[in-house]
């Protein structure tokens, strides 16, 4: 405590105790006034000190806060003038009218009285989003810029090197990249080991110059997989070249006619290398069940990236995935209580067909089988089918409405979802949280949404259909196979809706798995039957199809009216349709359907990849065959957004 306060406290006794001697000589005086009058006196000498130091502690006072002003003041000026801080007041229209000597080395001259835009952008863009802080960069420095609106004043701080130090440590952050060469043991059967020591000499050295380009460390651990780590800036720069590498290795190696694509799986954005690899290798997983010849990019909070695909999945020659998977399959089935098979909502005629032929490996597994369907929720093209499935009172018998599913299922039921891999499409996405074990069997590209923990995933979006896996999975049941004629038709169609009568996406195996189901009692009679198409339905397609216009080279466009709607299968057909006009290699449909939403429909001959641009729009597919759907949009605005799309994928050189 200064000095002079403590007088002022040690005053204020003082007078307190001034009264009480007042107060007692008096009393004495009353009684021996000699010894009053002497104490009178002496504390008349008291009184005449204390006012002498009363003045002396005002005049200390004044001295002090005289002292303080001058300092507080002195210290606001050098604070205002000499701090390396920039302070800018502005007036009302937004112009500049002062600045310090600090923020005076950051402008011209000519900008005072002049508008803050011409400073910079991002400050009247504060101003106008009504943002209090941020760090902006004003000549190739970086600002920590704070605004007071009531005063109309800037701040200006300089963190330059707290922001390069921390685009240094971004930069340097560790990346992860496992590179697996898709079809390397399918291609190299057969080769000789000469012919296939020089193959792989190529794919190596290619992938040697490109690791050395972009400095990065890259290590063969077996014959089709390589391992790589660079940094988080390489990264970058290698996604601005868009993984141009994947593209290089098909060329190179399509010129021997034995072209060899590459998949690559990276994590990044995590510290720990355990965790990176593990993100790399989910990455990778989802580049392959996506079809390979693509790179998958993974971070830790979920998001995904893609390049490439550029390619139809490649069709494997052997079937031991297909034995494997088919007597796995056979040991679940065995050890539940149950079995039930959902597909997706809307089901058509490749989900009801796998169903039943899921249904049929439980039968002669000696379990009972059930199909969850929503009565309410049928595609009309199925309709035909569902009728004759009602005449067969036995396979009638094992379908059941999502309600009924929930009230039998239990925790030992084991769950097969068949053509779809995405839990927010099933058709009763709560019996998926119900049960321990749950299967996967689809041929679409796996997307970043997916059923979480299945013990088996069988994806291959080689096959053509869901039907055409389950086909050959029914093949390798070890007991002997005894299948209805409806059974085997239904998968039949599954086939042949989903190949436009074995004209795209259609394999070797796809006719393999057409001949065992012929050779099972599958009726193409009754396929024709089951496909059939009302004059009514043909109408409203043909009238889809007129409405069509071109955008960009080859691709065509058709928007329905406003105010119709039309089912999906009609969409997807009237696409289907365009493809086949002159000149289109890719076709889009837009339509809004009954439940209110804009379906938009997506195909292309195998050389424009709708699927990426479905993608962009929260939908998804195959590379050829692919569909979104939009909410709480119009159909004008549907179709910018899906020209915007469009513009971002073939600008972007992914055409």
């Amino acid at each position: 405590m200064p000095e002079f306060l403590m007088k002022r406290w040690h005053g204020y006794h003082v007078k307190a105790l001034f009264a009480v001697a007042v107060l007692f000589l008096g009393i004495l005086t009353f009684f021996q006034w000699q010894i009053g009058v002497v104490g009178f006196i002496l504390l008349g000498v008291l009184a005449i000190y204390s006012a002498q130091a009363k003045r002396s502690f005002e005049r200390e006072l004044e001295h002090y806060v005289m002292t303080l002003t001058y300092r507080v003041n002195k210290a606001g000026e050098d604070a205002v003038t000499k701090m390396p801080i920039g302070i800018l007041l502005y007036n009302e229209t937004g112009n500049i009218q002062w600045v310090n000597p600090f923020m005076a080395t950051l402008i011209d001259e000519d900008l005072l009285n002049k508008g803050l835009e011409e400073l910079s952008e991002e400050i009247v863009e504060m101003l106008r989003q009504e943002e209090d802080e941020k760090v902006i960069t004003l000549e190739d420095r970086y600002y920590h810029v704070t605004l007071e609106r009531e005063e109309r004043l800037i701040y200006f701080l300089d963190v330059t090197e707290k922001e390069k130090t921390k685009e240094r440590f971004e930069e340097t952050q560790t990346v992860v990249a496992l590179i697996y060469l898709d079809n390397y043991d399918e291609i190299t059967q057969g080769m000789e080991d000469q012919v296939r020591s020089r193959l792989i000499s190529q794919v190596t050295a290619a992938l040697n110059n490109w690791a050395n380009d972009n400095d990065m460390l890259l290590r063969r651990t077996s014959s089709d997989r390589f391992i790589a780590v660079f940094n988080a800036k390489t990264l970058e720069m290698i996604e601005g070249q868009r993984f141009d590498i994947i593209d290089e290795i098909r060329q190179l190696t399509g010129k021997d006619k034995v072209p060899i694509t590459l998949s690559i799986g990276v994590g990044t954005g995590e510290n720990s290398l355990r965790e990176l690899g593990q993100l790399a290798q989910s990455s990778l997983d989802l580049a392959l069940g996506r079809g390979g010849d693509q790179v998958a990019i993974k971070q830790r909070n979920g998001k995904v990236r893609f390049y490439g695909g550029k390619s139809n999945a490649m069709e494997k020659r052997t079937r031991v995935r297909a034995r494997v998977i088919s007597h796995a399959l056979r040991d679940f089935v065995l050890e539940c209580e149950k079995v039930m098979i959902m597909g997706h909502q809307n089901p058509d005629m490749d989900a009801i067909g796998a169903a039943i032929g899921v249904q049929k490996i439980a039968e002669v597994n000696g379990k009972e089988g059930y199909i969850v369907l929503d009565p309410s929720d049928i595609n009309h093209d199925v309709q035909k089918l569902m009728e004759e499935v009602e005449n067969h009172d036995h396979l009638w018998s094992q379908f059941m409405t999502p309600e009924e599913a929930e009230e039998q299922i239990t925790p030992q039921t084991l769950l097969i979802i068949v053509d779809t891999h995405k839990p927010s499409m099933v058709i009763e996405p709560a019996l998926l949280d119900r049960v321990e074990r749950i299967i996967v069997l689809d041929h679409h590209r796996r997307g970043e949404e997916f059923i979480k923990d299945p013990v088996l995933v069988y994806m291959e979006p080689y096959a053509s259909s869901t039907a055409e896996l389950v086909t050959e999975l029914l093949e390798y049941q070890p007991k002997q196979l005894k299948m209805d004629r409806l059974e085997a038709t239904a998968l039949l169609a599954g086939i042949i809706v989903d190949t436009k009568s074995f004209a795209v996406r259609t394999g070797a195996r796809t006719f393999d798995a057409a001949s065992f189901l012929r050779s099972n009692g599958a009726d193409t009679t009754l396929v024709q039957k089951l496909l059939k198409e009302d004059l009514e339905q043909y109408v409203k397609r043909a009238k889809l199809v007129e409405s069509a216009e071109y955008y960009r080279d080859g691709l065509a466009i058709a928007v329905a009216e406003e105010e119709e709607t039309y089912s999906q299968i009609i969409i997807a057909q009237a696409a289907d349709t365009l493809l086949n006009m002159k000149d289109v290699v890719a076709s889009f449909v837009i339509s809004k359907r009954k439940d209110g939403m804009i379906s938009i429909s997506a195909r292309s001959l195998g050389d424009f990849n709708v699927q990426l641009i479905m993608e962009k729009l929260n939908g998804g597919g195959h590379l050829s065959n692919a569909a979104a759907q939009l909410e709480e949009v119009t159909i004008e605005e549907a179709k910018e957004r899906l020209q915007e799309a469009i513009d971002d994928y073939v600008e972007g050189g992914q055409s």
